[in-house]
């Protein structure tokens, strides 16, 4: 199925996987609509794809924990480029590893939940009653993480684990609730890629992401967009329910194969 002029709207677009997944929607033909909290990355994307894209490309400044934040950017998009037929829920941070729950700041888990639980419902919940739920078309894709399914092997992660877990449960049941339409949820599970979201959840200390990422080869974000991108390109009575994608030295989410490099050196 073309993408070619169909409108999506990716939140946490200023970096990492949001960001490629924005920018290969565009070369697609896809008209893309940018979120994310800073504007100024959001520009700097914005004029990067439109140097190349065929397809228009417009940013708004969305902090997806404020559903008023989330619904005025949805309205404003779909005011310029009318219906969305494809929303990439992305924005999502882990913060305070390696520190146990207990030992987290009440900012850090209300951080975590506003971003990972309330900000894929409130993106949703707009997009549907702006313009999907009427038409009984479009697709979300929510990118989630393989830690949904696992529970990770060190401390720091209960709480985004219980979130990833959360965007499972929400996607089987959302995708349950719009029975008798022809809009899909589907599901990326995305390993262990190098992102500024794996620097931030250990606070940015490099010693802690170097032993994290000893011995193999994480995947990097545009190995992640093609996946995205071939999902949304289904033709519309097939769903990629649920795609994994993980470097081949991540065997689960609590095995590592910590000689991965030293053997493909």
């Amino acid at each position: 199925m073309s993408l070619r002029d169909q409108n999506a709207i990716v939140t946490g677009a200023s970096m990492g996987i949001g960001r490629e997944i924005a920018k290969s929607l565009a070369a697609e033909g896809c008209n893309v609509v940018l979120f994310a909290r800073t504007a100024e990355k959001l520009e700097d994307l914005t004029a990067e794809i439109q140097k190349t894209a065929t397809s228009k490309v417009i940013y708004r400044s969305v902090d997806v924990q404020q559903y008023d934040s989330v619904k005025a950017g949805v309205d404003s998009a779909v005011n310029e480029l009318g219906e969305i037929d494809i929303l990439v829920n992305n924005a999502g941070l882990a913060l305070g590893a390696p520190n146990r729950f207990h030992e987290l700041s009440i900012d850090q888990i209300v951080q975590m939940n506003g971003t990972n639980m309330n900000g894929y419902m409130f993106a949703a919940y707009a997009v549907l009653n702006a313009s999907m739920a009427k038409r009984k078309t479009g697709t979300i894709l929510n990118v989630s993480s393989t830690t949904a399914l696992e529970a990770p092997p060190f401390p720091g992660e209960a709480v985004y684990h219980s979130n990833k877990a959360f965007q499972e449960g929400f996607s089987n049941s959302l995708r349950n609730e719009l029975c008798g339409t022809n809009i899909r949820v589907l599901v990326l599970r995305p390993g262990v890629v190098a992102t500024n979201f794996h620097e931030q959840r250990v606070g940015y200390d490099k010693d802690s992401y170097d032993n994290f990422m000893q011995g193999f080869q994480p995947l990097t974000p545009d190995q992640i967009a093609p996946h995205a991108i071939w999902m949304l390109k289904q033709p519309n009575g097939c769903s990629v329910k649920a795609l994994d994608v993980i470097p081949t030295a991540q065997r689960s989410l609590n095995v590592f194969d910590r000689e991965w490099n030293s053997r493909h050196s």
